[in-house]
């Protein structure tokens, strides 16, 4: 593929369509909130031109970046702390000062961008992480503790790409997914979304003391991504089905992918051939539906807990131990209920981790490994229809 350069062409900072009221312009973290870590959660929608697209469509850019600018404006009233400042216990959601340079005032960092290629060979052929991030916004642009920023790439073809990065210091990824969905609804003119609840910080309430730093930029980190279809992942369901009758319960699609990567990152680094190592396996899982009474779906904020389980290098990482691996994995998830979210919200929130961690610990004063593993399946991640053909 030839070289792709993505060119910002313009910067504005968005603010809510209506001032916030003065009751609503001090977000609180939550215990949730204080402990995740100060990143960015990214993520790129892709959108094909419309069948009608004029190829002379700076026109048509220009609608389409006016259509997304009015309406993020007018959702952003529902989702205020958006629109704040980060601050260290808090979001200033001050949005009242008619400051649109960004620099402490709050607002969206918005870029518009255009891209020197065709949207299909973008689609066609997946590009490397350093070349897909081009396509999301870069808070060097004169901005500084926003909450979220947006960047609208615009492909020869008349293709867009929505690059949107937002805090995980107030957002998981559900939020992020739900606050894009109820933006593309405004954009299509579906009338007015569902308002989130914001009652994070009253379900779990902040602690004094706790602080929790930002992650550190890794520099030898590879980036890969595996396509597997349908078939395959039913093929894998069926081989550690065969293998194992776990709880009368087959595995999962996630819980066999899950496996298999295990295995692969097992067998990529031979730690069958080394002294045995233990892992702890960490897992969100979103409590909305675990809390009683339960949430809504569109509750907003960090509203995940860590389920986390030990593995070990010999026990977990052959065929055969699929059983045991999977059933681990269960028993983590089984944790998170409502007993376990009542001794969080009591700012208990280390105990399930410093008891895993004790029967993990090792005499040769080994530090423990860990294996992150997530999923977005369910997610409502393709309701995020604008418009057109994409």
């Amino acid at each position: 593929m030839t070289t792709i350069n993505v060119e910002v062409i313009s910067k504005d900072i968005i603010n809510t369509s209506t001032p916030t009221p003065d009751h609503l312009q001090h977000y609180q973290f939550s215990l949730l909130d204080q402990l995740s870590p100060s990143f960015y959660l990214p993520f790129i929608y892709f959108y094909t031109a419309p069948h009608d697209h004029d190829h002379d469509h700076k026109l048509g850019n220009n609608d389409v970046t006016n259509s997304l600018k009015a309406s993020l404006s007018e959702v952003l009233t529902r989702y205020y702390p958006l629109a704040g400042c980060l601050k260290e216990t808090y979001v200033d959601c001050n949005t009242n000062s008619g400051d649109t340079s960004g620099d402490g005032g709050g607002g969206v960092l918005f870029l518009e961008a255009q891209v020197s290629c065709q949207l299909s060979e973008i689609l066609e052929n997946p590009l490397p992480s350093e070349f897909i991030n081009k396509f999301l916004p870069d808070f060097s642009f004169g901005v500084a503790n926003l909450v979220l920023a947006v960047q609208v790439n615009f492909f020869k073809c008349g293709g867009v790409a929505v690059g949107v990065r937002m805090s995980h210091k107030i957002s998981d990824a559900l939020s992020l997914v739900t606050f894009i969905d109820n933006w593309a609804a405004t954009a299509r003119g579906d009338g007015d979304s569902v308002r989130p609840e914001f009652a994070s910080a009253t379900l779990f309430p902040p602690k004094d003391g706790i602080n929790i730093k930002g992650l550190e930029e890794e520099k030898n980190i590879a980036f890969k991504q595996f396509v597997f279809t349908s078939s395959k992942i039913s093929a894998l369901k069926e081989k550690y089905a065969s293998k194992t009758s776990i709880e009368n319960k087959p595995p999962t699609r996630v819980e066999a992918l899950s496996c298999f990567l295990w295995s692969c990152y097992a067998a990529s680094t031979e730690m069958n051939k080394g002294p045995e190592k233990l892992y702890m396996w960490i897992n969100p899982v979103n409590i909305r539906k675990r809390i009683d009474p339960p949430l809504q779906d569109d509750s907003f904020g960090n509203l995940g807990a860590p389920s986390m389980c030990i593995i070990s290098s010999e026990g977990d990482t052959g065929e055969g131990s699929t059983y045991g691996l999977i059933s681990k994995l269960r028993e983590a998830i089984r944790k998170i209920n409502n007993d376990f979210l009542k001794r969080l919200k009591d700012g208990i929130f280390e105990h399930s981790n410093s008891e895993e961690k004790t029967k993990a610990k090792r005499t040769d004063g080994e530090e423990l490994g860990n294996f992150y593993c997530s999923s977005f399946c369910r997610f409502p991640i393709y309701e995020a229809y604008m418009g057109g053909d994409g």
